[in-house]
């Protein structure tokens, strides 16, 4: 199990157990609204069994994000995997009333960070709706450079592209 913290933060890998958890943030709809809607209870399992693998496998995925001061699950921060073996992509999803408080840069940087350490990972790329002004402000504290619009198959249309060179 791979863990990490931040100042305010404490992100750890995924676990089978943590289905309830991340229902609160990937099965919100308001969340996810970005982000081809809300999940399902069976949807969320097999994400989870999937980047459980995916950490074992490639040494990165999506990290449950906690805080330290009373271990209450606020998110997840951390990498899908893209087409390319030398790149990643940045995701992150936090509970709508841990908005505003600075948490998805911070864990971002954590994640960030932990690549740079312990993996060979030449590119970090992310994307986020034309509409997600939040998000684009994020990946811009965190350095990402707008590289411009880019047709994502998965979203079904053209995006903000980013990306961060190491």
């Amino acid at each position: 199990m791979v863990t990490f913290e931040t100042e305010r933060l404490l992100l750890r890998t995924l676990k089978t157990e943590d289905i309830d958890s991340v229902l609160d943030f990937w099965g919100n709809e308001e969340v996810m609204k970005y982000c081809a809607g809300a999940g399902s209870r069976e949807r969320e399992q097999k994400a989870i069994a999937f980047y459980i693998n995916l950490q074992n496998e490639k040494g990165f995925s999506p990290f449950l994000v906690s805080l330290k001061e009373n271990s209450e699950v606020i998110g997840a921060c951390g990498f899908n995997p893209t087409e390319n073996d030398y790149e990643i992509e940045l995701i992150y999803h936090f509970g709508q009333k841990y908005w505003g408080k600075g948490y998805a840069t911070e864990a971002a940087n954590a994640c960030i960070n932990y690549v740079r350490d312990n993996l060979k990972i030449k590119k970090i790329i992310a994307s986020t709706d034309p509409r997600n002004n939040v998000s684009k402000r994020v990946l811009e504290k965190l350095g990402f450079e707008f590289m411009g619009m880019k047709w994502f198959e998965d979203t079904k249309g053209e995006e903000p592209y980013f990306e961060l060179n190491k």
